[in-house]
């Protein structure tokens, strides 16, 4: 029997934690800085075949996680760019499912893995430099209806980063039945 609800969520659903210390912060943005290294790791034996394969029935292909990640943890960046120079910025959401399907989901994953890097030294060198009182900064997310801060962000793309590194890893997904 399949567990749809492990293949959704292989490292659990995020939640948003009562309260945010420091110690928090500071393993997700150092999970945040180490992730482009993680995830190419656990490509680097994978074939086309294997990139092609929904890690769910229903479910996007490796490749469009690939991709995702790089266009989830851009917006993210951008966010965390607002926040830190305007008062709780209203951001843009997305859908993230149409962009799956636009063609350059389609590509190679080279080109998402170079922004994934890319975005992630950059948002690393920013995390590095920010305050702890920065963390406490906001932006409103029109589709949670609620503001959020740079802390909880923070925790939630490492998260983000877990999960879909735990879709890439799953074991016997090339069995899984579509």
């Amino acid at each position: 029997m399949i567990d749809i609800e492990h293949l959704k969520y292989p490292v659990g659903r995020f939640v948003v934690p009562n309260s945010i210390d420091s110690n928090q912060i500071k393993e997700a943005v150092d999970y945040l800085i180490q992730f482009p290294k993680y995830l190419k790791s656990a490509l680097a034996d994978k074939d086309e075949k294997y990139l092609a394969t929904p890690y769910r029935p229903g479910g996007w292909t490796i490749k469009q996680v690939i991709h995702h990640i790089s266009d989830s943890h851009m917006n993210a960046f951008i966010r965390y760019k607002l926040a830190l120079t305007e008062d709780n910025p209203t951001v843009k959401g997305y859908d993230e499912a149409a962009w799956a399907d636009l063609p350059d989901s389609k590509l190679e994953i080279d080109s998402s893995l170079a922004i994934i890097e890319a975005v992630h030294y950059k948002w690393g060198v920013l995390l590095n430099s920010m305050r702890a009182d920065d963390f406490e900064k906001t932006f409103y997310h029109p589709e949670k209806k609620r503001s959020q801060t740079l802390g909880e962000v923070a925790l939630m793309y490492a998260w983000h980063g877990m999960h879909h590194l735990g879709h890439v890893q799953l074991p016997g997904l090339q069995q899984v039945k579509i």
